[in-house]
């Protein structure tokens, strides 16, 4: 099977390779609910040596930069309560954490989550958290350029291996809310 985008050498639809995916992701892969069929969202594998953005285009393919997001844990904090979020944008772009998370979110601060409660709410390995097997009570702050893409590379959960994912499918996760703006030049 060839990838729409990039070139990689393993192509596997998702709900043939669960074992390659952690628990979170998995679960949602058994009880997808999208209007998109989950056969639709392919794995791909990847070299972890070959993680930083510059040396993983070079690799994988060029066209991956303007079709590449990333997932980033947000902790909004109001009066003692601390509600977490996840944020999708493209790579190209970074997360307005202090303007339109904030407001999204109704909190006095927002900042990225530590490393230790991102990976440790998610179940997913640091550097590969997706949307795809968050939290279903979180909400997931989708920058609308992500959802107008044929397909977006994202994380996989793991730090090995990607999901090529239908850009509209991003829309019909558990809690997605999609935004304009929510990724900034």
């Amino acid at each position: 099977m060839r990838a729409p985008i990039g070139n990689f050498d393993t192509v596997i639809p998702v709900p043939v390779c669960l074992d390659e995916l952690t628990a979170p992701v998995a679960d949602a892969v058994r009880t997808w609910q999208a209007g998109i069929p989950a056969d639709r969202v392919l794995y791909v594998e990847t070299d972890p040596r070959w993680a930083d953005t510059a040396v993983f285009v070079e690799h994988y393919g060029h066209d991956l930069l303007e079709r590449s997001a990333n997932c980033v844990v947000v902790a909004g904090k109001r009066a003692g309560r601390t509600t977490l979020a996840a944020c999708l944008a493209l790579s190209t772009t970074r997360v307005d954490v202090n303007g339109v998370v904030r407001r999204q979110l109704g909190v006095r601060k927002a900042s990225f989550a530590s490393m230790e409660t991102a990976t440790g709410e998610t179940g997913m390995e640091y550097g590969g958290i997706t949307p795809i097997g968050l939290p279903a009570d979180w909400p997931l702050l989708v920058d609308s350029a992500v959802v107008d893409l044929p397909y977006v590379l994202v994380g996989s959960g793991r730090r090995r291996g990607k999901l090529l994912v239908p850009g509209k499918v991003f829309a019909e996760l558990p809690g997605a809310i999609v935004l304009d703006g929510l990724g900034v030049a």
